[in-house]
């Protein structure tokens, strides 16, 4: 999506109601979990955490609910086992959608999955039958009332931090790094302060479908809607021109 959409979406998310909050805390919970599992509670040393971190503090996380959270996965040997499953699919209109996952029962959320495409009129495909027409990106967006800095001030330390591409939409800058580059983009504009309305390693589609049938348009919606309160659900890529 292009810097303008994506900021529009975070910020329809965020103005949404408790429970989309709810949504999203739980979104985030399990991947603080997954996190410290794999590399340990100490945000320091282990990269992986300090971006969900910067991640639930993006989404206004409280403080203390993040420290709980930590606290509760390094504590707890027998904590939950979540598992990252994606699933790759099309929806009505030829339109392609991927789902990330993050679950404790395959078989659930695999069902979940099948029924919410169905019931839009789309179908599962096989892994990789849509994933090649979106490009893997960390992606910062950057709310422009909340940022005093010059825009090429911000290109430029985003630039020699490691970030691939910088663009100016009217409301916020989207800055977009290589996957790898992401964690060290987003630390070196956090050490400046930067506010940032989004950090994440997204998945960008290189080309966008257009629908003009109600039908179609109601029917992707019915998917994304039944996806979008699905907890084990993690991220939604798709690349309908909204």
């Amino acid at each position: 999506m292009s810097g303008h959409s994506k900021f529009a979406n975070i910020k329809h998310k965020k103005e949404k109601n408790d429970a989309a909050k709810g949504k999203i805390f739980t979104i985030i919970g399990r991947e603080l979990a997954v996190a410290v599992k794999e590399g340990g509670p100490d945000p320091a040393n282990n990269s992986k955490l300090r971006d969900v971190i910067a991640k639930a503090k993006a989404n206004n996380m409280p403080n203390d609910t993040i420290d709980r959270g930590i606290k509760r996965a390094a504590g707890d040997s027998n904590a939950v086992n979540y598992t990252y499953i994606t699933y790759e699919g099309y929806g009505p209109g030829g339109t392609a959608i991927i789902v990330d996952a993050l679950t404790d029962n395959k078989n659930r959320t695999a069902s979940n999955v099948r029924n919410a495409f169905t019931k839009g009129g789309g179908n599962v495909g096989t892994t990789g039958c849509v994933s090649y027409m979106f490009d893997k990106k960390g992606q910062i967006i950057i709310d422009k009332e909340e940022l005093s800095m010059d825009s090429d001030e911000l290109m430029m330390m985003a630039l020699d931090a490691g970030a691939e591409d910088f663009s100016e939409e009217e409301d916020s800058y989207e800055i977009i790094t290589a996957p790898d580059d992401f964690s060290a983009v987003r630390e070196a504009l956090e050490a400046e302060k930067i506010p940032m309305a989004s950090a994440e390693v997204t998945m960008i589609p290189q080309n966008y479908v257009s629908l003009t049938s109600e039908e179609d348009i109601k029917k992707i919606n019915r998917i994304l809607d039944m996806l979008d309160e699905d907890d084990d659900v993690q991220a939604v890529y798709h690349n309908w021109d909204e």
